[in-house]
């Protein structure tokens, strides 16, 4: 509703809330609305971007299962490799 330079109240969001077939709870639409009155919406949006892809980029790193797993797959193409040099040397 910001970004469309909609105000943000109660009965702007019950609309919106009616039209997408959602059930309207007034205790949370105030509260929502009470929550945000000394909100800067524009500052806390630019705010909230910067922190979202740090997070994305943990989220979807390997996880320590994954890692201990292919260092065991390595270990053993190392030693495979060490055994194959070892026979051609000797």
């Amino acid at each position: 509703m910001h970004s469309a330079g909609k105000k943000v109240d109660e009965e702007s969001l019950k609309k919106v809330m009616s039209a997408a077939s959602i059930e309207v709870n007034e205790a949370k639409i105030k509260a929502l609305i009470s929550s945000l009155e000394n909100v800067n919406i524009d500052e806390a949006i630019k705010t909230s971007i910067a922190v979202v892809p740090a997070a994305q980029a943990q989220a979807s790193g390997p996880k320590p299962e994954e890692k201990k797993e292919k260092k065991k797959d390595d270990t053993k193409s190392e030693e495979e490799a060490a055994s194959g040099l070892a026979a051609l040397f000797g």
